[in-house]
């Protein structure tokens, strides 16, 4: 039996229990899961005592990188954007890998976008290191908005074959230079950027769900550009975890199809 959770700090606002459940019931497959508090620095307690029995995780901030302390091995993926959202137990190991990368590549697919021409991320976080990943390959450029000098080494690593340029957050942004613009920052981080959206063409990716909407998706939809949001992300790498969980290999049109109107349901 699948006994699985999704683990983070704050946890409460989570639809990943909704999605991961109704996916297990529509599937016929044997399941729990349930989300759990867990703050930083937690995980390994949690697992020894109250976690001790689940064998799938699902990783939400602040515990992707913490943990690299809990698994005995990790995938490839997970190594180059040094994060990991989903541990698995077989023979009684834990193995880590990372539904992001995968997932941010289907929600766009699933929009009928992709990731070629010019990219702009927001932010240099976990997040937008898989963000990276999944562009690494395909995007003509990729330009990051990064704060903190100290991540920008990272972000290269998760690009190694992509040619990366950083900018200041005090920047003047043309959004119309990009195709894809993402946003990878926390809570209202990017509100600040909302001012600079005037008649935008390109793309806009919110990886947030909550606050639903972020002002800055609002602004850009009302402006006429069209829009990904943060339920499509949670979706796909939910429905990649799934496949991970189960060993099995899922529709994922129809199944991502009935999870949006079950999410959208739930967040309305």
């Amino acid at each position: 039996m699948i006994s699985a959770g999704v683990l983070g700090s704050p946890i409460s606002h989570s639809l990943s229990p909704l999605l991961h459940n109704t996916v297990y019931e529509f599937l016929g497959i044997k399941a729990s899961y349930v989300a759990y508090e867990v703050s930083s620095g937690e995980l390994r307690n949690f697992l020894d005592n109250d976690g001790s029995t689940l064998n799938n995780l699902s990783l939400t901030m602040p515990l992707k990188e913490e943990a690299f302390t809990i698994a005995d091995s990790i995938s490839d993926v997970s190594r180059q954007i040094q994060s990991g959202n989903t541990l698995h137990k077989d023979a009684g190991l834990w193995n880590l890998t990372s539904t992001d990368v995968d997932g941010f590549t289907h929600a766009l697919q699933f929009n009928n976008r992709d990731a070629k021409g010019n990219v702009l991320i927001i932010g240099a976080g976990a997040t937008a290191r898989a963000v990276v990943a999944a562009c690494d390959t395909v995007s003509d450029s990729v330009t990051v908005i990064s704060r903190n000098a100290e991540r920008e080494q990272a972000i290269r690593n998760a690009g190694p074959n992509q040619g990366i340029d950083f900018i200041t957050w005090s920047s003047s942004i043309d959004f119309n230079v990009f195709d894809l613009v993402v946003n990878t920052t926390p809570a209202e981080t990017a509100s600040i950027l909302v001012d600079q959206i005037g008649s935008p063409s390109s793309t806009f990716f919110e990886v947030l769900y909550n606050p639903w909407p972020t002002q800055l998706l609002s602004r850009w939809r009302k402006a006429g550009g069209f829009g990904i949001d943060g339920l499509d992300l949670l979706i796909h790498q939910a429905i990649s975890q799934v496949e991970i969980f189960a060993s099995c290999v899922v529709e994922r049109e129809p199944i991502a199809r009935m999870l949006r109107i079950v999410g959208e349901k739930a967040l309305s």
